[in-house]
């Protein structure tokens, strides 16, 4: 009898012993893993970097074109906007100068013309109500004068004509060289020289263009 429960008694403590050592081995623990988690840590994922790809490291800013044909159109449509979209403002200026001279010479023309017309016609109908400022002008001088002043004021059309061709002319010019490249280096140099010629030394002058 005693003999059993011996043999109860061991197998008992052999069965708690193998208990034990399976939960300790399938059991984790953060101090023998060497991790020390706290409730408030967040676990970060690591930023991955996003490469350009290599179209867009070699692809390069589409420079901007200046459109000869739109500043031509510009100074079209009213004259000195060409020359603005050039960015060249001190020719808007001088055109605007330029206008105003020549509306003004035309009006002055036309005035003249219309009271030396108008004065010869009283005459020449015998109409009254004649121009005092003009009773010492004999009707050749007035009809002369009449003619000068005519071809001054179809001048002056002319003229305002002119100035407008020149002015689309100009933008698109200066647009086609809006990009060219000026700077020291482009120089010219006239230097004499001798030249041979027939077995004979001829004096002469060079052109010389550096740029």
């Amino acid at each position: 009898m005693r003999v059993g429960l011996i043999q109860i008694f061991l197998l008992l403590s052999t069965a708690s012993f193998i208990s034990a050592q399976t939960d300790s081995s399938t059991s984790f623990s953060p101090r023998r893993s060497g991790i020390n988690k706290s409730p408030n840590d967040t676990i970060v994922a690591p930023a991955t970097a996003i490469k350009p790809s290599g179209d867009s490291l070699n692809k390069k800013p589409t420079p901007r074109i200046h459109s000869p044909k739109k500043a031509g159109l510009y100074s079209a449509l009213l004259p000195g906007l060409g020359q603005a979209y050039n960015r060249k403002y001190w020719k808007v200026g001088v055109l605007v100068a330029g206008a105003g001279a020549l509306v003004y010479g035309y009006q002055f023309n036309q005035r003249n013309y219309n009271s030396f017309k108008d004065e010869l016609i009283k005459r020449q109908q015998g109409l009254g109500n004649l121009d005092e400022s003009l009773v010492f002008y004999t009707d050749a001088n007035l009809l002369e004068l009449q003619d000068f002043y005519r071809r001054n004021r179809d001048l002056t059309i002319i003229g305002m004509g002119l100035l407008y061709a020149l002015n689309i002319i100009d933008a698109v010019v200066d647009a086609h060289l809006f990009d060219f490249n000026v700077n020291e280096d482009l120089s010219l140099h006239i230097r004499p020289e001798c030249q041979t010629l027939a077995l004979r030394p001829v004096p002469g002058l060079g052109l010389s263009l550096r740029f």
